[in-house]
């Protein structure tokens, strides 16, 4: 329940005629005094308004961080600490196929399987007025997330991300990078393509070799799934397109346009590599607290 100034004035002079009259000194104290009493009374409701309004910024927040190709739920641990130490809750599901659930790679893992990780988060956990973030490949699933659990979610985030469109394809809709390894692994009947080096990433010196670490191959089922969309991301209230600066991706540089040029969106360029997780943790934070 919140409060407004006339209500806790109110009260303060309910609370000073109260202590006076059972004193029996009311009437008997010059008016300096009644003036000081209540002028105390009043510090202490603008002390309290000024507390719940900035209880009411902080208040905690859902996050459901939703990683990209190769990656996993690990990649998120620092902005997931950074959140957590704000007092937010946060979950970073890992997709099926990847990070510590690598042991599940099969040919039967397509664009459903991985949204539907994600749903089912939305449903076990019972979660509402979330904040639903995408990385990359991660900008695929969130879309198709939004479409099943659309009034559960506050707020989008598509952090160097796809937004792909109504019956598009991963293999019609990504890098040159990207197509060709997925074609090379169709050739070969792997159900497989690996990982790029943390380098092609952009991801900083320090952090390559332990990222270099975790990844792990990503799905080819995913690619070759046309996604069946209504336009429900467009609808969430609270929309957000991040792009990591120092990753050269002309997909990206076109969503970013986009989102730019439309009222309904905020845009942020954040001067990194394109795990902007892993390079600038604090920062992102920052910004996801801000649009949540």
């Amino acid at each position: 329940m919140g409060f407004d100034n006339r209500t806790c004035v109110m009260k303060s002079r309910l609370v000073i005629h109260a202590i006076l009259n059972l004193t029996g000194k009311y009437e008997e104290e010059p008016m300096t005094t009644r003036r000081t009493v209540l002028a105390a009374g009043l510090s202490a409701a603008a002390v309290a308004t000024s507390v719940t309004s900035a209880n009411a910024q902080t208040a905690q927040k859902t996050f459901v961080l939703v990683h990209g190709a190769w990656h996993g739920g690990w990649c998120w641990r620092r902005v997931a600490d950074a959140l957590q130490r704000r007092g937010h809750k946060v979950f970073t599901p890992t997709l099926t196929g990847l990070g510590e659930r690598s042991h599940l790679m099969s040919r039967d893992i397509n664009l459903d399987t991985h949204i539907t990780d994600v749903v089912n988060v939305f449903k076990w956990e019972e979660l509402k007025d979330a904040v639903l973030v995408g990385h990359s490949y991660g900008g695929w699933v969130i879309s198709g997330v939004a479409e099943q659990v659309l009034p559960r979610v506050r707020s989008i985030v598509f952090l160097d991300a796809f937004m792909p469109d109504d019956g598009t394809r991963g293999l019609d809709n990504t890098s040159a990078f990207s197509r060709k390894g997925i074609l090379a692994a169709l050739e070969k009947g792997d159900v497989s393509r690996p990982s790029p080096t943390a380098a092609m990433f952009e991801v900083n010196e320090k952090d390559r070799s332990w990222v270099d670490s975790k990844t792990t191959p990503q799905p080819v089922g995913v690619a070759l799934q046309p996604i069946r969309l209504t336009g429900a991301r467009d609808r969430v209230t609270k929309k957000t397109y991040i792009r990591a600066a120092s990753y050269p991706q002309p997909i990206f540089d076109k969503y970013l346009a986009i989102c730019k040029a439309d009222r309904t969106w905020r845009t942020f360029e954040i001067p990194c590599g394109h795990d902007v997780m892993v390079d600038m943790p604090e920062r992102l934070a920052e910004v996801l607290v801000e649009v949540a």
